[in-house]
């Protein structure tokens, strides 16, 4: 049984990696298309690197991907906080550890979502 909900665990964490995978190149592949890439690439090379908005992309897109992690772990630590909670059996040392895993779960969401705020908040400030 724990061998199958392990296996289960690994696969599903598997696949929301695979997501987050494939949308990073699709939001970063994004800034040009046909024609205008080669200019754009031409005129970067005169001035000598990036734009500003494109280093702002690039933060925003990793911030994007860090949240969809933190957010996926999030919800594994409190889905086994709950199954911890619910073959605690009474014992009151599990169902506090249960109850803390669900709370540290929750309270880390919270500190990403902030994080992330005071992130668009600084980008939007400077851009």
């Amino acid at each position: 049984m724990i061998r199958k909900f392990i296996s289960s665990l690994a696969i599903s964490i598997i696949l929301m990696i695979g997501v987050g995978v494939a949308a990073f190149p699709q939001s970063v592949g994004a800034a040009c298309s046909g024609a205008n890439c080669i200019t754009e690439g031409s005129n970067n090379a005169k001035t000598g690197g990036a734009k500003s908005n494109d280093v702002a992309t690039l933060i925003e897109t990793v911030t994007n991907l860090l949240l969809f992690f933190i957010g996926a772990v999030s919800v594994i630590y409190i889905v086994l906080g709950g199954i911890k909670y619910t073959t605690s059996n009474g014992d009151t040392n599990a169902i506090k550890s249960a109850k803390d895993t669900i709370m540290y779960a929750v309270i880390g969401l919270i500190a990403a979502i902030a994080a992330y705020a005071i992130v668009q908040a600084v980008i939007n400030a400077f851009l």
